[in-house]
């Protein structure tokens, strides 16, 4: 007889996107991702300081990794501020617990780890797992996540998925405010910001690199219309689809911000964060994706790599080690209006079959 863990996996889904909790702070998401494995029989192992946790079947020598993100995002859902599930991560963890079902009574001659990762939406939860030796000794990593419905219709599933590399610029003008007939006694705030706009336009790479930078936030002035504000706050988005070429966009606005200090002789202060690594897809883990996924649902049912530029704290993994081979499955969904939306929705039929994908790719790796 087949097994079949559908209703299981759907039932996790539910009680996983009834009950959202943001970064950091997946408290009782991390209790009930323990109970079930207690019920399970499964050996995991907690954290003091940190929520999330990792567990682990299997026997042998060699180990061979899944990542589920676990945290939820804090948005404002018909008018009201909450944490919310808009990112499928609810789904995530659903399809990996299903794959620890369909592997937990095989016969598995190496270790099969499974890493529930608190604050992807962070960007600094793989950091904290990573530091806990979340992938030690671990050869192959495999990650999963539903794709909107433009990248992927229903029932596609992708070997790999392309993230671009992302960085966040927050920075402050420093000045003196002046009386709006004496503007010679000030430098207008307004003015460097927009200059900073400008700036930031004009940078050009190579035609051949996707990336963007843009401000994203400009606060200055109050409500006297008589005073030039002399201080301004600002903040720049910056993406590229390599992260050599976001190392490039980041040393000219450095230089450009530099440059309007000098040229405005006024203080401009900022500070980098939240850098999310672009993907560094590993060729032979994606062939064995690819394997799994051809003989799950067939060569008619597996899509090409997807190359999207949003962005996952799952490939800091391979950048704080290198030789770790990985890649991220991208499941077709049917998901809409768009990840990130308060009102996402996506077909949930599909997370049986992302879970016998893991599965399977996990047992070939």
């Amino acid at each position: 007889m087949i097994e079949n863990f559908e209703k299981q996996i759907l039932a996790w889904f539910e009680h996983f996107h009834a009950h959202p909790e943001v970064s950091w702070k997946e408290f009782e998401t991390t209790n009930t991702l323990a109970e079930i494995l207690d019920e399970l029989g499964v050996s995991y192992r907690r954290f003091s300081d940190v929520t999330g946790l990792i567990a682990e079947i299997g026997e042998g020598d060699e180990v061979i990794a899944v990542r589920a993100d676990i945290d939820a995002l804090w948005q404002e859902v018909d008018g009201v501020w909450q944490a919310n599930h808009s990112c499928g991560h609810d789904a995530h963890m659903s399809m990996v617990l299903g794959a620890l079902l369909y592997l937990k009574n095989r016969s598995l001659n190496k270790k099969i780890r499974f890493i529930f990762q608190p604050a992807e939406e962070k960007g600094n939860g793989a950091v904290a797992m990573f530091e806990r030796g979340a992938i030690q000794d671990v050869t192959h990593l495999f990650g999963v996540h539903l794709r909107p419905i433009e990248e992927l219709p229903l029932g596609q599933v992708a070997p790999s998925i392309h993230h671009g590399s992302a960085i966040f610029l927050e920075g402050r003008v420093k000045g003196n405010d002046a009386h709006g007939a004496r503007p010679h006694q000030g430098v207008n705030a307004i003015e460097v910001a927009t200059a900073l706009h400008n700036y930031v336009k004009s940078i050009h790479l190579s035609p051949f690199e996707p990336y963007s930078a843009k401000l994203t936030k400009v606060i200055a002035g109050g409500e006297s219309t008589n005073i030039i504000p002399g201080t301004a706050e600002f903040a720049i988005d910056v993406r590229a689809q390599k992260n050599q070429v976001l190392d490039q966009l980041k040393d000219k606005i450095d230089n450009g911000l530099r440059g309007l200090q000098d040229f405005y002789s006024v203080d401009i202060e900022w500070t980098w964060s939240d850098f999310t690594p672009g993907a560094e897809v590993s060729t032979e883990a994606e062939l064995i994706a690819e394997d799994a996924i051809r003989y799950c649902i067939g060569d008619e049912n597996t899509a090409c790599p997807v190359i999207t530029p949003g962005s996952d704290d799952f490939h800091y993994y391979t950048v704080k080690q290198p030789k770790l081979k990985a890649t991220m499955i991208g499941i077709g969904a049917d998901l809409q209006p768009g990840l990130h939306h308060p009102k996402m929705e996506f077909n949930s039929s599909i997370l049986d079959v992302g879970a016998r994908i893991l599965a399977e790719t996990l047992t070939r790796a």
